[in-house]
């Protein structure tokens, strides 16, 4: 049995205005799915804006789905109660994208990482000192920077108290929202390869969003393309970057940029520019930037098709 299991997942915001009576939403997640075996890696990739960091909200219930299923270890997180959701709270976490502004200022790193032992009875006093302790230095940092305000540290340093608070109550599954996106290039590997370590230390499964797609193909086995609220296609890391099948995907993949500059790539350029998720295409969502488009593109929602082994792709010409 899978770990975590989504079917047609569907998520819309009001946008506060009314036409005719009616009322305007924004489509973020539209209707995916997707499951996350133990100690897997799955990476969901996109451009800005297609939903990535919503899906892993609405896995955590941090934000609540408008439709479909969000099944952890068997039981439907939809539909259950405060309680039931603080105990599984324990078994999820998630790394954010700003590792500043999402520590509090006011607090030293004892208290942010450690708070959560409190909240769930786990430890308090010297024992949480203790765990605090021994899960900082896991992440590359030492003791005494317990005494510390978030402002002492680099963004590397932060992100890793941002990594030690998640991993402080020892969960299966870590949400990764862009982890290193907002840091320097410098720092991006140490803390991929830090993610990368801790996977087998605490026998963890990842989700991590980003849209580096250099990041996802060092660390995930499998990888999720989204495009305005769907997924277009999913397979495993090689097959994903040796045998796309999508447009969309190869699009992105021909993006890449490569450190050589004798070496000259074919580029598959997309023409226009994404379509509004207040009012999306009918039919495929990428049709009106599609190269290979067909009538029934602009008609039809194309449905997620397995085409091999683990390869799914939601395309009418496939």
């Amino acid at each position: 049995m899978a770990l975590l299991e989504v079917h047609q997942l569907s998520k819309r915001f009001p946008v506060g205005r009314w036409i005719f009576s009616k009322k305007i939403y924004l489509h973020a997640v539209d209707g995916i799915s997707f499951h996350l075996d133990e100690n897997e890696t799955l990476g969901l990739v996109g451009e800005s804006g297609c939903g990535k960091s919503t899906v892993c909200k609405l896995i955590l219930r941090l934000i609540e789905p408008d439709e479909g299923e969000i099944l952890f270890k068997g039981t439907d997180l939809c539909r259950a109660d405060s309680e039931t959701m603080r105990l599984f709270r324990r078994e999820m976490q998630i790394i954010f994208q700003d590792p500043y502004s999402s520590l509090n200022p006011r607090k030293q790193v004892e208290a942010i990482v450690g708070d959560p032992l409190e909240v769930h009875g786990i430890a308090k006093g010297r024992k949480k000192r203790e765990m605090v302790a021994k899960i900082l230095e896991k992440v590359g940092l030492r003791p005494e920077h317990m005494a510390r305000y978030p402002h002492e540290f680099s963004g590397g340093q932060r992100q890793r108290i941002g990594i030690a608070r998640a991993l402080i109550l020892n969960p299966k599954l870590l949400l990764a929202d862009e982890p290193v996106s907002a840091l320097d290039v410098s720092i991006q590997a140490q803390i991929i390869n830090l993610l990368d370590g801790l996977k087998e230390d605490f026998n963890l499964s990842y989700i991590i969003v980003s849209h580096d797609l250099g990041v996802v193909e060092h660390v995930c086995d499998r990888i999720a393309v989204m495009y305005l609220g769907r997924i277009v296609e999913i397979a495993s890391d090689r097959d994903l970057y040796d045998n796309h099948k999508h447009p969309y995907t190869k699009a992105l993949i021909s993006a890449v940029p490569i450190p050589d500059p004798l070496v000259k790539k074919n580029r598959h350029l997309l023409k226009g520019e994404v379509p509004s998720s207040i009012t999306p295409p009918s039919g495929c969502h990428f049709h009106p930037r599609c190269p290979e488009r067909m009538g029934e593109c602009s008609k039809l929602v194309p449905e997620l098709r397995e085409i091999g082994p683990k390869h799914w792709v939601a395309c009418h010409r496939i």
